[in-house]
């Protein structure tokens, strides 16, 4: 037979032995504060989901857009993160970014082309409004003229990109952000 250890009372944390492996509280009346505890607690997880729920239905196209540029932003960053900065060529400690070489607001709709944005350093993004002539010189030695040229042409389709689009980018650009981390 068996040697039954004794449990702490998941209420009032007395010593008990129980009468079986799944009883938790020391009597009756700890049972039933446990219980309404544990059903308060479910009804919170359920009004949480619930809120969360309704805030997801209440988001703009826009902060779709914006939270779908972070996480693309992130992952050029960690793609880059053994590169040097694209239009300097320095390697630093400071903040990086992820540089887009035709901006947003001149052509949106290569805002989520990879070749299109690589790891810059703040100063030359910031202050040096993206270092263009760098960049596109350091550009041409990692993709080839071929396409910066194919970059710089004004015939590409103009975009704007839906809620259902957002979404899908997010769920692609955080499945390799996942990849990158591990």
């Amino acid at each position: 037979m068996a040697k039954v250890r004794s449990k702490k009372c998941k209420v009032c944390e007395q010593e008990f032995i129980p009468r079986n492996r799944f009883q938790k509280a020391c009597s009756i009346e700890c049972a039933i504060k446990l219980s309404r505890k544990n059903a308060q607690e479910e009804h919170d997880r359920a009004e949480k989901k619930k809120l969360k729920e309704r805030k997801v239905k209440l988001k703009s196209r826009a902060e779709w857009l914006r939270e779908a540029q972070e996480i693309f932003n992130k992952f050029i960053r960690l793609r880059d993160k053994n590169e040097p900065c694209i239009s300097c060529g320095r390697y630093h400690q400071g903040q990086w970014h992820a540089g887009h070489y035709r901006s947003v607001g001149a052509c949106p709709e290569l805002r989520f082309c990879e070749l299109n944005v690589w790891k810059q350093c703040s100063p030359c993004n910031n202050h040096k409004s993206g270092n263009a002539i760098e960049y596109r010189i350091n550009l041409v030695k990692r993709i080839g003229a071929e396409k910066v040229e194919w970059l710089e042409r004004h015939d590409h389709e103009p975009k704007k990109y839906t809620v259902e689009e957002c979404k899908e980018i997010i769920k692609y650009y955080k499945a390799k952000v996942k990849e990158l981390e591990v």
